[in-house]
């Protein structure tokens, strides 16, 4: 084994997004480029010499051949322990479970989220802290700034590890370690939720689908679903992970998983449906013929969670990304709890949680987790679901109704405008910053605007600002429109908008979103002059 020193020059497209590096599997694939961030990476860990980092990835195409390229990093640069799943497959939710599990250093996760994988599709890389969550701004900018300077990179010539043999192995100096994916995170869900009432639930005549998209879930579905708590046979669906997700596009909503909503929508269909993402941290809820969205789940979930093990003693707080709808905050009010408001990224709910703040959190954007580990968390929502269905034995549509009976129901949705190009989105960005003071107070349609600004945000914990994060118009019913681009695409811009509009009327809550939404949609146009600039007459997706 040699240890090598490469020379090498900065690649000036390695800023992070709000989840890591994304980029197309091409652009990956070039010779230094993955090295020069990991190398990056490494740079900026103070202390890390000796210590133990987890390591695993969705099982994308260019997962397995980028971790023996991370590994032999690793052991150049002085890391002394990784924890890897076998086959090179974790999910973000377990690799957050097994860093706080074993107190390690960090973790890197290899993965581009909900994007499309294949040759021709995308891959990513992104760090995880001591505390198991996404490292944060401070530090993916430190990342940055190193990527910037780099001018050479340490590997080691040696052997490839087997990615599929339990056990130890040696590579120099370190010891790679390779676990079964699965098991420590079962066992922290048996510990938070009722196997024994979900089991029993299950073996009532009970359906259930869940959707794994061909994905990293698969395995801890099987095992788990269809395993642990006895679902029969079949109940998993696309449970096979694959290095092109089988030609599925693994993001749990309402378009790209079709064949779900399709089941789920059947006369004769499931009572109980879910779908969750390329690495495991998002999900979609579903019962027969119903959709529940992002938002109303969070609040679900948190009306109910005195109903749950693991949470029975009560919640701290909840929080919420600032496009989320302010369903959770009604509940949050009547539990007497905060509800704190953050920008969109995972990584802004880390604070909050390791002081104690808050124990939910969720985004608009599928994502809903707590305080169990500092990820978002697809089955654990799922698992949450199952066991308030198992306690309460009504349809999840009884659920969601009774809810809004109790609190109104808050009508949302977002619109997407994918792959526009990027100084179109800017420029349209831009026309809303510089206009939206001089909307205050003045009256559209029905609705009076009430506030209007580019959303900043103060963490109450450590006092760090970040600013620039969406427009919002409020109006004075309370109804919202936001506007993001998202950080998440690497194929032009993605521009987000966000709908929302209160009803407190029972009479009114079976409304479809997109009439109760409509004078919104109208005005969102008006104000951002979205086909004007972009030509698009409607969204890409609707959710």
């Amino acid at each position: 084994m040699i240890l090598r020193t490469v020379a090498t020059i900065p690649f000036p497209d390695q800023k992070p997004g709000t989840s890591g590096l994304r980029k197309p599997v091409q652009v990956f694939q070039q010779p230094h480029y993955l090295e020069n961030f990991i190398q990056s990476t490494f740079d900026v860990l103070e202390g890390s010499a000796g210590q133990t980092l987890v390591v695993g990835g969705d099982g994308r195409y260019y997962n397995r051949e980028a971790i023996q390229i991370l590994l032999k990093m690793a052991a150049a640069n002085g890391i002394g322990r990784v924890l890897l799943g076998r086959g090179g497959i974790l999910s973000t939710p377990a690799v957050s479970c097994l860093i706080r599990k074993y107190r390690a250093y960090g973790g890197i996760i290899l993965s581009a989220s909900h994007n499309p994988g294949g040759p021709q599709g995308d891959f990513g890389i992104k760090y995880n802290i001591g505390n198991g969550g996404p490292a944060p701004e401070k530090v993916t900018e430190a990342i940055y700034a190193r990527t910037q300077r780099i001018r050479e990179y340490r590997i080691l010539e040696a052997p490839d590890v087997d990615l599929d043999r339990l056990g130890e192995q040696r590579l120099g100096s370190l010891t790679v370690c390779v676990i079964d994916p699965v098991a420590d995170y079962l066992d922290l869900m048996q510990r938070l939720f009722d196997f024994d009432a979900i089991r029993d639930y299950l073996a009532s005549g009970v359906r259930i689908a869940f959707d794994a998209m061909h994905a990293v879930t698969g395995p801890y579905a099987h095992a788990i679903l269809e395993g642990a708590l006895g679902a029969p046979q079949g109940s998993v669906l696309n449970g096979q992970p694959l290095p092109d997700f089988g030609g599925l596009h693994p993001d749990p909503n309402l378009v790209h998983a079709r064949a779900l909503v399709e089941l789920l929508f059947r006369e004769d269909g499931p009572d109980f449906g879910a779908a969750s993402d390329g690495d495991g941290d998002r999900n979609m809820i579903l019962g027969r013929r119903f959709y529940v969205t992002p938002s109303d789940s969070l609040a679900v979930l948190a009306a109910n969670a005195h109903r749950v093990p693991g949470y029975r003693e009560g919640l701290a707080g909840i929080a919420r990304s600032m496009p989320t709808s302010q369903a959770a905050d009604r509940v949050a009010a009547k539990l007497g709890i905060p509800c704190y408001e953050t920008p969109t990224g995972w990584k802004f709910f880390g604070n909050l949680l390791d002081a104690g703040k808050v124990t939910l959190c969720g985004e608009e954007s599928f994502g809903t987790g707590s305080h169990h580990i500092r990820e978002k968390d697809g089955l654990w929502a799922v698992l949450f679901w199952l066991n308030i269905l198992a306690v309460r034995r009504q349809s999840v549509r009884q659920i969601v109704e009774d809810h809004w009976r109790t609190y109104g129901r808050n009508f949302y949705s977002r619109h997407d405008y994918e792959g526009l190009p990027v100084e179109v989105a800017e420029e349209l960005m831009e026309h809303l910053r510089r206009s939206v003071a001089s909307w205050v107070g003045q009256r559209f349609g029905s609705q009076t605007v009430a506030y209007a600004d580019d959303f900043s945000y103060t963490d109450p914990v450590d006092g760090s600002t970040s600013r620039n994060q969406g427009i919002r118009i409020g109006f004075e019913d309370g109804s919202r429109i936001v506007y993001r681009l998202s950080g998440t695409g690497t194929h032009g811009a993605t521009l987000r908008v966000y709908l929302e509009r209160f009803e407190p009327d029972p009479s009114r809550h079976g409304l479809d979103p997109q009439v109760a939404l409509a004078e919104l949609i109208q005005l969102a146009d008006h104000f951002a002059q979205i086909r004007a600039r972009t030509g698009r007459q409607q969204p890409d997706v609707i959710t």
